[in-house]
């Protein structure tokens, strides 16, 4: 029966039987594919088609990825200032309240005061810096105050700090030069016992940075050098001290600043191969007071000072004066602004 009925059919339809028959055959073959096959029936008749909503498939608005500016990274968290005597402003004492003989003797004149009101800092500003003290002080408290680093944390911007100073005894070598007591030697019989504190605080330097910059990651620490404290030119004025002790003592300033710079620039090196947020950068301020150095008509920077009860130094003995603390201050704000001279990853 198969094979009449397809003879009975070419017989009612004639000579054009057979090719209409293939016709009908190949439709057959290419309509029953696409009933069984969605993606099929979609692509050729526009059904059974599965549309997800345009809102499935809509990007989310872009916002513009930027690097964060240099004063950006410094203000957008709080400002934290650390350090020894040259930050917590001895020297520059205004009024009873800032010659309180007792504690860290922080002042209403330090540079401290300065910066936190050149920026708008997003969440405020600390002033921790104590006088006297060292690397280890500032890791371990000092004068009844926990430890200066427990001040800092994730959402600290800002990090500034001078400290090395007291390390090597700067104030007990200026001390024995200008205090000419009969069994005191010269200034450069005193280099011997400065080199193992150099070395010493080539060690723990190091160290304090890096402890700085774990504990506020995302901040820029910016390290304060010492200005020298004379001129080189004459004897500072009734201060009992010669060219020559001057130019000595100056060199150990520059000396001791060369240190801090490297360790500076090794720490920052660090934070650079870490791919790190932070910074840590270096204010040279050796030359800062340049013309205004202890003796001058328009000193920056004190001169001695005598406890004769004591037979010793005052504290403020060449220490920045009031303004002192404002040069020292525009070097600062000059700093937050310029920034690390490279890319800090930080973005907005």
């Amino acid at each position: 029966m198969t094979g009449k009925w397809p003879a009975r059919v070419r017989g009612r339809l004639g000579e054009r039987g057979a090719p209409l028959l293939v016709l009908v055959g190949l439709l057959a073959l290419m309509v029953v594919p696409l009933t069984v096959m969605p993606a099929a029936r979609c692509a050729v008749f526009d059904s059974g088609c599965h549309r997800p909503s345009a809102r499935a498939h809509a990007d989310p608005p872009s916002r513009p990825v930027r690097p964060l500016t240099p004063v950006e990274a410094a203000t957008g968290g709080a400002y934290v200032a650390l350090g020894d005597s040259y930050s917590s402003g001895v020297g520059a004492e205004d009024g009873l309240a800032d010659r309180n003989p007792l504690g860290c003797h922080r002042t209403s004149r330090a540079y401290y005061h300065a910066v936190a009101k050149a920026f708008p800092f997003a969440k405020g500003a600390g002033f921790w810096a104590c006088s006297g003290a060292t690397t280890a002080d500032v890791r371990r408290g000092k004068s009844g105050e926990p430890p200066q680093l427990d001040r800092l944390g994730p959402d600290t911007s800002l990090v500034t700090i001078s400290v090395g100073g007291n390390d090597v005894g700067f104030s007990r070598v200026l001390a024995g030069c200008v205090v000419k007591l009969p069994w005191s030697g010269s200034c450069a019989e005193q280099g011997a016992g400065i080199a193992p504190r150099l070395a010493a605080l080539r060690q723990s330097l190091p160290a304090l940075l890096d402890e700085i910059t774990r504990r506020a990651p995302r901040a820029r620490v910016v390290v304060l050098g010492y200005p020298r404290a004379f001129s080189e030119v004459n004897g500072a004025m009734g201060d009992n001290i010669t060219v020559e002790d001057q130019r000595w003592l100056n060199a150990r300033a520059r000396e001791l600043n060369e240190l801090i710079r490297q360790a500076v620039v090794e720490a920052d090196d660090r934070l650079v191969t870490a791919r790190a947020a932070g910074s840590v950068e270096f204010v040279d301020a050796y030359s800062a007071f340049a013309g205004h150095e202890a003796g001058s008509a328009d000193p920056y920077m004190n001169g001695l000072g005598v406890n004769l009860s004591a037979l010793a130094a005052e504290k403020s003995s060449f220490h920045p004066t009031a303004k002192g603390h404002e040069a020292l201050a525009a070097l600062f704000v000059e700093q937050v602004r310029k920034g690390p001279g490279r890319p800090l990853n930080q973005y907005r």
